[in-house]
């Protein structure tokens, strides 16, 4: 089941925990995408603290928030273009979006098949969407301090076999959230060099979420027919001499009773 809205935004807006997490997440997703410019820009799940950095630069940007997890105006200070709406019932047209992040949203999602449906429809073709889940070998998704410790973690193996079975292409993957979930002082200073160690050893056994990229996938139509006309259409019968006509009467012909037995 999907999170609070009002516990999702204390963690990450009022916790130094939150605030690591928001910020190491956010450089990843950054090095997937380092241009959006004239782009359509959408979060699902609790995605705006992945989005900020998208506000000036992309064409649109729209904050989908499901409605078991609840709404918040996002962003401060600014026109809100936070919405709520059904989990796998967007109010968005078919093919809409350039690019979309998930965050919070499949893992701890009720029907994940019929949202990743959801997803492939919304999405332009070639569009892209980074999904952002907890690692099941990681720190983060045993304990429940944090957001990651919610929902149905995921394998790099498991979540890729799943967007296969969705439409969906699994492009890149990295990692992140190398440090432990942990508000000590010492663990909290230290990230910064947690993650760019981990990044050097790991690019998914130990970081405490996966970023997998995927891109909607269009099949071609299978045409109906043959695809061109047959020059020289094989015979049933090919090979085999065609009979001689039989007479009309049925009789021996005069020139072959001989070979009959006549006369």
């Amino acid at each position: 089941m999907h999170l609070d809205v009002v516990d999702l935004k204390a963690f990450y807006y009022r916790t130094r925990l939150g605030r690591v997490a928001q910020r190491a997440v956010r450089g990843r997703v950054r090095e997937f995408w380092p241009s959006v410019k004239g782009e359509t820009v959408a979060g699902f799940g609790f995605a705006s603290p992945l989005l900020r950095p998208f506000l000036n630069e992309a064409r649109r940007v729209i904050s989908l928030m499901p409605a078991p997890q609840g709404v918040m105006p996002w962003p401060d200070g600014q026109p809100n273009i936070s919405l709520l709406t059904e989990e796998t019932n967007w109010p968005l047209q078919t093919a809409f979006i350039d690019r979309l992040v998930v965050l919070h949203g499949l893992e701890t999602s009720e029907n994940p098949a019929r949202l990743l449906d959801e997803i492939w429809r919304v999405m332009k073709p070639g569009g892209r969407v980074l999904f952002v889940v907890p690692n099941r070998s990681g720190l983060w998704s045993r304990r429940d301090v944090t957001p990651f410790g919610y929902g149905h973690p995921y394998s790099l193996r498991q979540l890729e076999s799943q967007l296969k079975k969705h439409r969906f292409a699994p492009e890149r993957h990295l990692a992140a959230l190398y440090s432990p979930p942990s508000q000590k002082r010492f663990w909290l200073k230290v990230s910064p060099a947690l993650e760019r160690a981990g990044r050097a050893v790991s690019a998914r056994i130990a970081g405490g979420v996966l970023l997998v990229e995927a891109s909607k996938q269009i099949y071609a139509p299978t045409p109906k027919g043959l695809p061109e006309a047959v020059k020289r259409p094989l015979g049933v019968l090919q090979g085999v001499g065609r009979p001689s006509p039989e007479p009309a009467s049925g009789r021996v012909p005069i020139r072959d009773c001989g070979k009959a037995g006549f006369g």
